[in-house]
Parts: C-alpha cells; structure tokens; sequence
C-alpha cells in the first residue's frame, strides 16, 4: 500500500447532499473530485423530511418521492460524466437533512454542503442545516464557498496551538491527495492601548517571536510525517483573526480551521472565528472536529 493509499483510507469516504440548486451541484462536484483523490466511493444524499410533516396525501407524497429520485439521478448521472472513476451511490432519505447526512457519514465520513440552496440542503449562510451538521459531525465538514476559476495549488490551515495538530493533518493529506502544497497561518492579536510606547515595543516583538516559536512547534511533527510536501509557515498580527484567515483565503483551494465545540454554548456551537469563516472566506472551507 503506498502512501497516497494509506492516507486515503484514513480520511475515509465522502457524502454530499443535494437539493437540486446551482450551488448543490456544485457541491455535489468538488465532493465527487475530494473521492476521487481519495480513491474512494461518494454518496449523495438528498432528504425528503417527511418522517417530520406529519401526515401527507398519498399523490403528494408520490410526487415528492418521484421528484427526489429525479434530483438524485441527475446528480449520479454528472458525477458519472465528469468522473467516471468514482463509485456514487444515492441515498434517498425521509428524514430531516442534517439527520440524514449525519447518518450517512457515520464515523469517518467527510460531509461536504453547499452554500446555498433551495431549502432544505440549503443556505448554511441563511439557515441552520449547515450548522447543525457542522456542530454535530465526527468528521470533516466542507462548506464549498465560491472556488477560484484558476486552481492556486495551496491547501491553507489555521492554527492556534497544539490542539490544531488533527486539523493540520487533516490539511496535509488533502493536500498530499491533490498535489498541492500547505500553508500553516497563526494569526494573533495584541492590545496596543496597555502600557507605555517603550513597552508596547518590546512586548509586540516579544510576542511576535513566541508566536513564530509555538507555531514551529506544533507544525514540526507534521514535517516528519510528510517529508515529501511543501509546508510554509506564517505568523500574522491582526486586529480579526478570522478578517486575516478570510483574506488569506483568497489565495488558496481550501482553508482548513479547527472547530472548537463549547460543552454549554448559547447559539452557534462553533467557535465564532469558524462561525464568521463560514460567512467570508473566499474558498471552500472544511470544519474538523479538535
């Protein structure tokens, strides 16, 4: 088993949901090309949620379910088209969407969702299912944002501390699996109204450096885990560490963050730098559990 084998059996299968939209597809395509690399099956879901309206018409419900196949065959049939390598199955579920692709990941499965849609699959942006999905996933979750027309062959990952070493490795074998190269940005903030001038001075570039120090820290066991890929390493100072992330994300693929789950949170469970990513990045973005 080569190493491109064995990285692909570690990031497992992929799963996608589709209602049918512009930007389903869309994400329904970048799923089938992330199973592609991986040398694994994709499964497109598409959810009914009947189970949830309580009781339907017989000819409703037949219309439904016809109309469900037709958007699930549709999906099959372009992925079929542009990468015939790849083994999809449908599933066509009755329950609610994020049930559905959380059922159908399982374990180890990647979930990849547009950004918008009709209802339902749709609008992570507008709605909850996104986020619900992404909150409450044991894998990767990857929201396929506007992708750049030309490819930049650069994987970005955001790192905080050692906690991010899963999310960087999920980051690497991406990036291994797709040729590309990775760029590990730490981006950190400093109060510039504490103290006088002379100690802002010393303190920034203090900071700086222990900053540049801890990243090479957490980023060194990825460089002997995979020797053969290009890894760059940034520190940034910021006022928005997630207005940085989003910036930077104009110059690569996917940006890969970590997603910090609150055991008691009020709102969204996810960290609010992944939260505003979700809003702003100009690339695909993948969630990863730490």
């Amino acid at each position: 088993m080569n190493s491109i084998t064995r990285e692909a059996s570690v990031l497992g299968p992929v799963v996608t949901g589709t209602d049918g939209s512009e930007k389903a597809m869309e994400a329904v395509l970048w799923a089938a090309g992330e199973a592609a690399a991986r040398k694994q099956p994709l499964a497109v879901v598409h959810a009914i949620g009947v189970e949830q309206a309580g009781y339907v018409a017989y000819d409703e419900s037949h219309r439904v379910l016809d109309s469900a196949k037709e958007v699930l065959d549709d999906a099959a049939a372009l992925v079929s088209r542009r990468y015939p390598q790849v083994a999809v199955s449908t599933v066509l579920s009755r329950d609610e969407p994020a049930e559905s692709l959380l059922e159908a990941a399982g374990d180890t499965g990647t979930i990849v969702v547009g950004s918008r849609g009709l209802g339902g699959f749709g609008a992570l942006l507008l709605g909850s299912v996104g986020l619900r999905v992404a909150a409450r996933a044991r894998g990767p979750v990857v929201v396929v944002r506007d992708a750049a027309e030309a490819p930049t062959g650069v994987v970005l990952a955001a790192v905080r501390d050692d906690g991010d070493r899963g999310t960087l490795r999920f980051a690497a074998r991406t990036a291994t699996l797709r040729g590309a190269s990775l760029r590990v940005v730490s981006v950190w903030m400093f109060l510039q109204n504490v103290g006088s001038m002379a100690t802002m001075v010393d303190d920034v570039s203090g900071v700086a450096q222990a900053e540049a120090a801890a990243t090479s820290h957490t980023v060194a066991p990825l460089r002997e885990e995979f020797p053969d890929l290009a890894i760059a390493e940034e520190t940034a100072r910021a006022s928005s560490v997630a207005g940085a992330l989003a910036k930077a994300s104009r110059q690569a693929d996917l940006l890969v963050v970590g997603a910090r789950r609150p055991a008691h949170a009020i709102g969204s469970p996810l960290g609010h730098v992944a939260h505003a990513l979700l809003h702003h990045a100009h690339c695909p973005v993948a969630v990863v559990p730490r």
